[in-house]
């Protein structure tokens, strides 16, 4: 061990708690980084291997009804290599110890052996015996949730008939692997499941024997799917097809490549956002280490160390300081990367799920701390290196002495003694002082930006569920109804008022682009469903013209005054030519809107309704749910208080382990950057506290001197960091937005006060090792004289 490596040693020793405490910074970059990419590597190949596995099909088509010899037709299409029909229908459930209506979804699987396609994963028990019609298999997160077991009994509305359902096995599906009804926002396991029967048993009940209302396809290596999809189209539009769709546009999938891609995104910008900070503080420790230490240099210089040998010196130190903070970042990026993955067991049915370490994040992770590191101790390693040995060995020179700009109009008489000197040390170094807040800053700004995140969700929840959703129930019918169904449903236990919906599949076209989703049509001066945009602004429906969610019109490229083709998927599947009125920044949704009277005379017909808002009288709650459990033309009910009580509970748990891990990496960073700042004010002004010290000022007033400093510091820094915290939200959650969600950047002022409560108290924690430090003075130093 050569000399430099025994200064460096004593140096870490030395700067042990000032060290940790920029290691703990580069630790959570690194650990964030490496969990994140970790779990979206775990996922990415669960989700590969369980597609292959099951055969999950490229191409998805629901229809209203078509006769088997068309699948003929279908075989012929070119690239088509495996062609998978069955019979789909959704029924209201009756599920024991639940008083809300469940909804549930049946699959037909073949009468002998394995679907071809989208096969299942057998859980439990074993599946439905051919010949057997009340048997079923159902998804294990339905089962789960309503607590069954293998072996139980549910009752369903099978297409008018009330039918007892025995389940003889608990499955899984690759279709299914984030399990959500089409219309809802979030899974709701206990109230909307999976089953499967077998086909001549659900044929039968639906009366659809030789006969099948859904199909999928598995496409050929280098077919053109949009031909394909285009050609299904044309085949099944006479059967009443909505529109065929690629994998990449189901429901499950479409989720789970959202995911993912945030996941990717936030694995990204989030460890930038850490590694910064340290960097930032890198360069401003290094930079007043290498002040105190000058002498030091000087003398290295003298006894013959080149200017590039003391530069590696100080660049090793930055690098076992990162060394340390990698171990830490790669330990902790373990555990949050198993944590993760455990908690994404919660929303996503894989039958296995298993965390593997991302190998190229954590080689990446190291090389981007190592250069984040040298590159903000970069400009202080070369002041090192361009230091001369004669200038070196004399102190700093001391500040230019002059009366201030605060102290000419008067406020030095308004401070103490020990305030006066407080202010003149921050005047005088403007530099160190601006640096030291921004470095502050960004500890403020990594708690505001943590907090920041429930802040979103509560306003999302506010704004969905007490401006846009106020309805109490929605009811949608098996099929179309008219005049009739509404004043039915009006007539309801309970029901004080009932607001009708229509609502119809459609691909919309502008140039070459298109988009297919449902049509929704609504009354003027709705009062149970409203669009509300993110600002709270709610927007009524012109007479005439379309109003698009601006995603959706983003996905198009079309503004408002540009004419869109329609096409109608249902009915005499009419095509007609809406021009777009107004865009609006929903939160949840991506949707079409149009005037119901308007949407009536597109499809050429009368009042027709595809269900209803309802307001109920709570009393009557459960005389209404009863009811509607028993009603054939109802196909689901979502109840309001349920999903968002359901919602709720998605969020706590979604947002739970992000929630700590943010929490504790917030503290240790707020407390690193402050303990720093404090110890560096301590270390560049010992000499001169001891000297007042021997003076005669006592020990409260030296450190009210630098303490006092370290508070005017901290107070700034505050406001700094709210400001810093709000961008770095508004960066993040741009990176989070989907289809589906667009995450608003609101924080309330409680997170404000809880970041200022964080921050002063890591600085009251500061201050207290710092006093104990100043207590510890050693005033025969001061009589020394520096040659």
């Amino acid at each position: 061990m050569n000399a430099l490596h025994r200064k460096l040693y004593r140096d870490l020793l030395q700067l042990k708690g000032q060290s940790l405490a920029i290691a703990a910074v580069i630790a959570a970059g690194i650990a964030i980084l490496v969990g994140m990419f970790s779990t979206e590597r775990s996922l990415q190949r669960s989700l590969s291997s369980y597609y292959d596995r099951y055969r999950f099909a490229d191409v998805f088509a629901p229809l209203k009804r078509a006769p088997d010899s068309v699948l003929a037709d279908v075989e012929a299409i070119p690239g088509v290599t495996v062609v998978a029909a069955r019979v789909t229908t959704e029924v209201v459930l009756d599920v024991p110890g639940l008083d809300e209506p469940a909804v549930g979804r049946i699959l037909s699987l073949p009468d002998t052996g394995r679907p071809p396609l989208n096969d299942v994963y057998l859980r439990a028990g074993r599946l439905p015996e051919p010949g057997r019609e009340d048997e079923v298999l159902a998804s294990e997160a339905f089962v789960l949730a309503n607590k069954l077991a293998v072996g139980g009994r549910i009752a369903a509305v099978v297409h008018g008939r009330w039918k007892q359902l025995l389940i003889v096995g608990v499955g899984l599906s690759p279709e299914y692997i984030y399990q959500m009804r089409g219309g809802d926002i979030f899974p709701d396991d206990r109230r909307f499941g999976i089953f499967w029967m077998r086909r001549r048993a659900l044929a039968g009940a639906v009366d659809m024997k030789d006969a099948f209302n859904d199909v999928s396809l598995q496409l050929a290596p280098g077919a053109n799917r949009d031909e394909v999809i285009a050609a299904l189209d044309r085949v099944l539009g006479r059967w009443g097809g909505v529109g065929a769709y690629a994998r990449d546009r189901q429901m499950s999938a479409r989720f789970l490549d959202n995911e993912l891609t945030q996941l990717k995104s936030s694995a990204i910008t989030v460890p930038a956002i850490f590694l910064a900070v340290a960097a930032f503080l890198l360069n401003v420790v290094l930079t007043r280490i290498i002040g105190t230490q000058r002498s030091q240099i000087a003398t290295l210089k003298a006894f013959g160390y080149t200017s590039i040998e003391i530069g590696w010196h100080y660049l090793e130190l930055v690098l076992a300081v990162v060394l340390i903070g990698d171990v830490l970042g790669l330990a902790a990026g373990v555990w949050i990367g198993r944590a993760m993955t455990a908690q994404y067991t919660d929303f996503f049915r894989f039958p296995v799920l298993v965390f593997q370490l991302a190998e190229g994040a954590v080689a990446g992770s190291l090389v981007v701390s190592a250069l984040a590191a040298v590159a903000g101790a970069w400009q202080a390693v070369r002041r090192v290196a361009r230091l001369p040995p004669a200038e070196a060995m004399q102190p700093e020179p001391p500040p230019v002495y002059h009366r201030s700009v605060l102290e000419k109009i008067g406020v030095h008489r308004l401070l103490s003694q020990s305030g006066r000197m407080v202010l003149r040390n921050l005047e005088r170094r403007p530099g160190r002082a601006l640096a030291s807040v921004l470095a502050m800053g960004f500890a403020v700004s990594l708690v505001v930006f943590g907090s920041g995140q429930e802040d979103a969700i509560e306003y999302l929840m506010h704004v969905q569920f007490s401006s846009a959703q106020l309805d109490d129930v929605m009811v949608t019918f098996v099929e179309p109804r008219g005049p009739a169904a509404r004043f039915a449903v009006e007539r309801l236990p309970g029901v004080l008022y009932a607001e009708p919906y229509r609502s119809v599949a459609a691909t919309l076209r502008f140039g070459p682009r298109k988009e297919d989703l449902g049509l929704m049509g609504r009354g003027q001066g709705a009062m149970l469903r409203r669009i509300v945009a993110t600002d709270g602004r709610v927007v009524d429906l012109p007479a005439e013209g379309l109003v698009l969610t601006r995603t959706l019109a983003d996905k198009l490229g079309c503004r408002p005054g540009d004419a869109l083709t329609v096409e109608i998927k249902e009915g005499n599947r009419p095509v007609r030519t809406l021009r777009v009125v107004e865009l609006v920044d929903e939160l949840v949704g991506y949707a079409a809107y149009l005037e119901i009277g308007e949407l009536h005379r597109v499809l050429g017909e009368g009042e027709v309704t595809s269900g209803a808002f309802l307001r109920v009288d709570r009393s009557r709650l459960p005389e209404l749910y009863r009811t509607l459990k028993a009603m054939p033309v109802v196909a689901g009910v979502a109840v309001r208080e349920a999903t968002v009580r359901s919602m709720r509970d998605t969020m706590a748990k979604s947002l739970e382990a992000s929630r700590v891990i943010i929490a504790i990496f917030s503290l240790i960073i707020t407390f690193g950057v402050v303990y720093n700042a404090a110890r560096i004010a301590l270390a560049e002004r010992s000499r001169e506290l001891a000297s007042l010290r021997v003076l005669g000022m006592t020990r409260a007033e030296i450190s009210a001197i630098l303490l006092g400093e370290l508070a005017v510091l901290t107070l700034a820094s505050i406001p700094v960091g709210w400001g810093l915290g709000y961008e770095m939200g508004v960066l993040v959650f741009s990176t989070m937005t989907t289809d589906y969600f667009r995450i608003p950047m609101v924080m309330l002022p409680s997170t404000f006060g809880y970041s200022a409560a964080v921050v002063l108290a890591a600085a009251a924690a500061s201050a207290l090792v710092v006093r104990r430090k100043l207590d510890r003075l050693d005033l025969v130093e001061v009589l020394k004289t520096r040659e």
